[in-house]
């Protein structure tokens, strides 16, 4: 069994990088390679590319380079060549079986190539607190008041077989119940209130599903029932949340995280979290 060595990223406030790290993310700086899952769809590929090309933007010089675990080029592995050291960032909204396996597997296949080369290895991109303003932001450009007291919402993940990864999702949904809209200033209108609830569901792997959460709120008597996708880009599961919860009863689903300035944020604080640690040989 191959393993990575996983770096936990220390809290930081978003948007702000430690006194002498800002100079590192521009010229000069270690290039970023950031690893998404990858997926028939075009549109997925674009979307990471388009919210890549939004890093690049925020930090003028950095070497942001993309790969793909599955499904496409580049690989890791290819993405990597002709460097000698990058930090190697998951574009995955969860720590599970990519993360943990897939991840390392590519790794190992880059040192075949390249026994000289270290990484800096970053965490996944959630769970972080900008991702539920990234997702109230969604919703509202579908027409959701963030806080909606007559509004139920399902929050949906693309599931796991890993409980861990789903435990997060559950976790997520209740810390989103229990307190006022998390959206930061600029999304809306008015103030904002407690959600109606929210529930979890997962796409495959486990349950509910998210048709199965819109029906059990409608059966509890929710007013109104919006979805938010937990999912990075457009695909199979984006398009499968979207058809089914609609057909169940769901008044709004809103659009997947995408290239949107929160993601961008945590892209950019979980590269700096990555050169606070010393590389380390990609292990064999």
């Amino acid at each position: 069994m191959i393993s990575a060595p996983v770096i936990s990223a220390p809290p930081a406030t978003a948007g702000r990088h430690p006194a002498g790290e800002g100079a590192r993310l521009g010229r000069g700086a270690v290039p970023l390679v950031a690893v998404a899952h990858g997926s028939r769809d075009p549109r997925a590929a674009a979307t990471v590319e388009a919210l890549l090309e939004r890093v690049r933007q925020a930090r003028p010089g950095l070497t942001v380079r993309s790969a793909y675990l599955d499904h496409g080029p580049p690989t890791l592995a290819q993405a990597l060549h002709g460097l000698r050291e990058a930090v190697v960032l998951p574009l995955l909204l969860t720590e599970a079986y990519h993360s943990r396996v897939d991840l390392p597997a590519a790794l190992a296949e880059a040192r075949a190539r390249d026994s000289l080369l270290r990484v800096r290895y970053g965490t996944t991109l959630g769970p972080h607190p900008l991702l539920l303003p990234a997702l109230e932001r969604r919703l509202s450009e579908a027409g959701v008041r963030p806080g909606a007291p007559d509004t139920a919402l399902v929050l949906v993940s693309a599931g796991s077989s890993d409980a861990r990864a789903n435990a997060v999702i559950a976790d997520l949904a209740s810390a989103w119940t229990a307190r006022p809209s998390w959206a930061a200033p600029g999304f809306h209108e008015g103030g904002a209130g407690r959600w109606w609830e929210v529930v979890p569901a997962y796409a495959s792997a486990a349950g509910p599903t998210p048709a199965e959460a819109v029906a059990s709120l409608r059966a509890a008597g929710a007013p109104r029932v919006a979805v938010a996708p937990y999912l990075l880009a457009p695909g199979f599961f984006a398009d499968k949340v979207r058809r089914d919860t609609l057909a169940a009863g769901a008044d709004v689903v809103a659009d997947v995280l995408g290239p949107s300035p929160e993601l961008v944020e945590v892209v950019l604080e979980r590269y700096t979290s990555a050169l606070r640690h010393e590389p380390v040989r990609v292990p064999a």
